[in-house]
Order: C-alpha cells, then sequence, then structure tokens
C-alpha cells in the first residue's frame, strides 16, 4: 500500500507541503438544475469545509488565513490550492483560469488540486491544466463514488460510471495526475460489490484514491431517509469497515497512492455512525487489525 504522503514527497522532495481548502462559489449540476436539483443524497458540503473556506471571502483571503493558521507551526510550509467545495471545472474556461491563477499568485502556492465531477471537464478545460502543468503542479479529483450505474442513479449523482471512465483517461493522457473518490457502504449495495469497486478502479489510470465509509449527515435527502427507514441500511462498525477495507486494498492495484481512509464529520453534523475515532487512532487500529 501506498501513502499519498509518498506521493507527495516525490513531486515536492525538499518541502513540507500542506492542502489549504477552497470554496469558490461554484455549484454543481445536479443543484442547478441543469441535470438535477438537491444534489447527491448524502452532501452536506459544511462537513469538510474549514472555518476559513467561506464562498463569500476571496480565494486570496481563503488562501492567506489558511497559510497563517498552519504557518504557525511550520512556517516554512508549501501549499497545495485544494479546490475542494461542489464542481471546481463547472464554469466557462476564463472564470476556471481567473481563479485558477489568483490561487498561484498568493505566497506559498506551489500548485493546484481540484475536485471535481466527471461529466464537467471538456476537452478546453483539460487542455488549459495541461498547460499548467509545465508550470506548476496541477491533479484533478474526481468524485466516482461508485462503479454501479444503478448506485449511481440511486444516489443522485446525475453522471455514469461510463463518464468517470472516460474523464480520468482524457485527463492522464494529458499527463495530469488523477484521483478518485469512492463511498463504501451506499445504500444497495452488498460486500461482493463493495470490493468489486477496487477491480473496476484499478483498470483506471488512477494516481491516487480516497476512500470513505458512508456517513449519514444532517441536512441530506439520506439523512430523511434513515430517520425513517433505518432498516434500508447496514451501516459498518469501525471494525467491520477495517476488515472491509483490508480485503478492497488486496483487490486495488498496488501503484495507486491512498490519500485516504476515512471520512471524519463534525460531531454536531453527524447522525450515524460515530466510531468516536480521531484520523489517527484510525490509522493505528488498521496497522493493528
Amino acid at each position: 500500500m501506498r501513502d499519498f504522503a509518498e506521493f507527495l514527497r516525490g513531486r515536492f522532495p525538499d518541502d513540507k507541503v500542506q492542502k489549504i481548502s477552497l470554496d469558490a462559489g461554484f455549484t454543481c449540476p445536479n443543484r442547478d438544475g441543469t441535470k438535477g436539483r438537491g444534489g447527491c443524497i448524502y452532501c452536506n458540503n459544511r462537513t469538510f469545509n474549514p472555518n476559513y473556506c467561506r464562498a463569500e471571502t476571496s480565494i486570496t483571503q481563503q488562501l492567506n488565513e489558511g497559510v497563517r493558521f498552519f504557518g504557525r507551526k511550520y512556517p516554512e510550509m508549501k501549499y497545495l490550492a485544494y479546490f475542494q467545495a461542489y464542481t471546481n471545472t463547472y464554469a466557462p474556461l476564463p472564470s476556471l483560469r481567473e481563479k485558477y491563477e489568483e490561487a498561484l499568485a498568493v505566497d506559498g502556492v506551489v500548485g493546484l488540486i481540484i475536485g471535481t465531477r466527471p461529466d464537467c471537464v471538456p476537452d478546453d478545460v483539460l487542455d488549459y491544466l495541461a498547460s499548467l502543468t509545465r508550470q506548476t503542479f496541477v491533479m484533478v479529483e474526481y468524485g466516482i463514488e461508485s462503479t454501479s450505474e444503478e448506485t449511481l442513479r440511486r444516489i443522485n449523482r446525475c453522471h455514469t460510471y461510463e463518464e468517470a471512465q472516460d474523464a480520468v483517461r482524457r485527463t492522464a493522457e494529458r499527463d495530469i495526475p488523477v484521483g478518485a473518490h469512492l463511498i463504501l457502504g451506499l445504500p444497495g449495495e452488498m460486500r461482493e460489490q463493495m470490493l468489486s469497486h477496487a477491480d473496476r478502479l484499478s483498470e483506471l489510470p488512477l494516481t491516487s484514491l480516497k476512500l470513505h465509509q458512508l456517513q449519514v449527515i444532517r441536512d441530506t435527502a439520506l439523512a430523511d431517509e434513515y430517520l425513517t427507514y433505518p432498516e434500508r441500511f447496514n451501516l459498518f462498525t469501525a471494525d467491520e469497515y477495517i476488515a472491509l477495507l483490508k480485503e478492497f486494498l488486496v483487490r486495488l492495484r498496488a501503484d495507486i497512492y491512498i490519500d485516504r481512509f476515512v471520512s471524519q464529520s463534525p460531531r454536531d453534523l453527524l447522525i450515524a455512525p460515530d466510531w468516536g475515532l480521531k484520523n489517527h487512532e484510525f490509522r493505528d487500529k488498521i496497522q493493528l487489525f
């Protein structure tokens, strides 16, 4: 198993590098009515936006606040501007160029990580990002979430796995590192189907993978369904999830870097499962299991 920190050390051998999350004011095509309304059934972006990450403040201000936070402990730290909230290629290219280049102009920022959807990366955007890689580090992360078309419809993703495969391949063909997100435990998926995601993702030219357990978060359609029909859900205990991860990782292509095993949402937003573990404690349990 290869840790994503190893990948970053290879790209930045002389620097300690930290991601700074940004909310650049984007939306998604399954929120604004282009493809759907309401977004993915599990999505509440407040679960991963730090306090400084607010769409009403400029990208420069968000980055400067993040630098002040991390720089107190590591004054020589370098930073990756992480366009994380919603779909960060969902705008005309001139608007995207303005936002990305504003981030790169901030002192200490040495690259971009751009989170987006597989159905929102036209060729002109990928060509522009490829041109940026000749000047700085750029990585694109796709929310794939499942390789099952039935599941993608069930969770209101409003894109297909075929689109995900196409987007990953078109990005990798331009020598842009590609990350993917996958949720384990989505409604209707049984153990073997979850494990089969590892086989299918291994066929793609992925650089990295973020994994996390299904969480039921307040103010989401998933929470409404869970509170009304809890029998439809089989949420993992921590040990059950670790056991699944062990099998999953054996089936995953060995050269894919693992960026995350688990997601930890704020306690005031989390309904279930509440494992009471910090991220480093969870990693320790993986090593010991």
